[in-house]
């Protein structure tokens, strides 16, 4: 059974602070994501990186991030929602990227510490307690 995105496409204002740097650095947003999708076996850095090269050698970034959308949308059951992962992000890439790293937030993963961030605080033992009289 499909769940549904926890937030619209266009709902980019949700995190202003984020829609702002995906506007101006959509890298640094795609590299958080696609470290997180990958869970941590490539650096949110050489995947920045390695979109700002295909944004700016082949022009179509759309080609590399789509497939993240795909992933994050087969690791929570989404659906391939307003329309198919490649067109989503060839047409609305920012807003796509907006939505992506605010379903990782709702989800409990928070995409600005990275896949060993997260499990640092997931995995994080509890902090020690006295009892008192």
């Amino acid at each position: 059974m499909e769940k549904q995105w926890t937030s619209g496409l266009f709902s980019c204002m949700e995190d202003g602070e984020n829609a702002c740097l995906t506007c101006f650095c959509p890298c640094v947003t795609f590299g958080r994501i696609a470290n997180i999708a990958d869970e941590g076996r490539f650096g949110c850095g050489s995947c920045g990186v390695f979109y700002g090269l295909i944004c700016f050698v082949v022009g179509l970034p759309c080609l590399f991030s789509c497939t993240y959308r795909t992933k994050i949308r087969s690791k929570f059951g989404l659906p391939e929602s307003p329309a198919s992962d490649c067109l989503t992000h060839c047409f609305c890439e920012c807003c796509a990227l907006c939505q992506e790293y605010r379903e990782l937030k709702t989800r409990g993963l928070d995409p600005s510490l990275g896949w060993n961030g997260n499990m640092q605080r997931t995995m994080a033992p509890p902090m020690r307690q006295q009892m008192m009289d």
